[in-house]
């Protein structure tokens, strides 16, 4: 009897062990539909981007409506998309944003990128930097994330808005690039095409289908970008200035019926990806692990997966994706990911709101 029940209670003693560590996260701000984007604020405190076009404050357990937000087009995959802080936020706190708009040449909308500032909950000093044009009915294919490099400049991605024959090798046209800006939105005078007769003048590189993926690797300072491909052919890049990222000249991926719309994988004077997914994840967010907080995971990097609903773990070596892991199998449509300023990395996951990943 003595020993049956010892037995029982080591048995327990071993389930709440396992219990404990197979725990993979918790939820932090809960009840989020879209949580396209999101960041924090120097006192720890969140703002949230929504993609129906609400900017959450979330401090404490309280989520506080911000007033004033931009306008937003809101279609198929457009609506409130990223927001990031500029590096120096804490002297003059502007933030800025991605959205889709409706304002400028043609019917429909397009990727915007605005700055503006917060004040008792309200946004203040709105400033139109960029908005890609013409506007298209189209739904799919906004981008679009924000990141800064070192010397302050702006980084925002613009998909090709489903126009992938025209848009994305067409210098002469917004839409399938990533573009760089100095922080009140004018143009670096080193950008590389400011003397291409008719070139868009912000654009820093080309050929890119939906990047929705964008930030600078801290280790090495470069910025690295994922995008979007069709059936098959995601994509992991490293942007550089002047270069074409192939698409839809090359691709690892097909149609979505099946059949090739390029028969290339590879193509003299075009980038060839660090990594790509076949069949396709559909990956949204991106961060590298920055901390000590996750042990011998620093240096990671961390894509989530719309279509398979998990977060992959990408161990790189000497700029290549050298294995993946999956974490939060199941837990949703991942769509952002930050690492937060206690070192963790948080996770915004629609239907399910922003949760913290807990070390393993």
């Amino acid at each position: 009897m003595f020993l049956k029940k010892s037995l029982v209670i080591i048995s327990c003693i071993i389930s709440i062990a396992l219990s404990a560590q197979s725990k993979e996260y918790e939820v932090i701000v809960p009840e989020l539909k879209n949580p396209w984007g999101f960041v924090f604020l120097p006192d720890n405190s969140m703002l949230i981007n929504e993609k129906s076009g609400k900017i959450i404050h979330f401090k404490n357990g309280v989520k506080t409506t911000i007033k004033n937000g931009p306008e937003i087009y809101l279609r198929g995959q457009g609506g409130l998309l990223d927001i990031e802080l500029h590096p120096n936020f804490t002297e003059n706190g502007w933030i800025y944003f991605t959205y889709a708009s409706s304002i400028g040449e043609g019917r429909g909308g397009n990727t915007t990128l605005m700055r503006a500032q917060l004040k008792d909950f309200a946004l203040i000093n709105q400033e139109v930097l960029y908005k890609a044009s013409p506007n298209s009915n189209r739904g799919q294919h906004f981008g679009s994330r924000i990141v800064f490099d070192s010397d302050n400049h702006v980084y925002f991605s613009v998909g090709d808005r489903g126009n992938r024959d025209v848009n994305p090798q067409d210098l002469t046209r917004d839409c399938g690039k990533i573009y760089r800006l100095k922080d009140d939105g004018s143009i670096p005078s080193d950008n590389p095409f400011v003397s291409v007769k008719n070139a868009k003048k912000a654009i820093y590189s080309y050929g890119h289908r939906n990047p929705q993926g964008l930030v600078m690797n801290p280790f090495t300072n470069e910025i690295w970008s994922h995008e979007h491909g069709p059936k098959g052919g995601d994509e992991i890049n490293i942007i550089n200035k002047a270069k074409n990222y192939g698409w839809p000249k090359v691709s690892y991926g097909v149609n979505y019926s099946g059949t090739k719309f390029t028969d290339k994988t590879y193509m003299k004077g075009m980038e060839s990806p660090i990594h790509y997914w076949t069949p396709s994840i559909a990956p949204s967010g991106m961060a590298f692990i920055n901390s000590d907080v996750y042990g011998n995971w620093k240096g990671n990097l961390l894509v989530g997966s719309l279509k398979f609903q998990y977060l992959s773990r990408c161990i790189v070596k000497k700029d290549k994706v050298f294995k993946e892991v999956k974490l939060l199998e199941g837990i949703g449509r991942v769509r952002s990911i930050e690492q937060g300023l206690d070192g963790f990395i948080y996770v915004g996951v629609e239907n399910l709101g922003i949760i913290k990943l807990l070390p393993q």
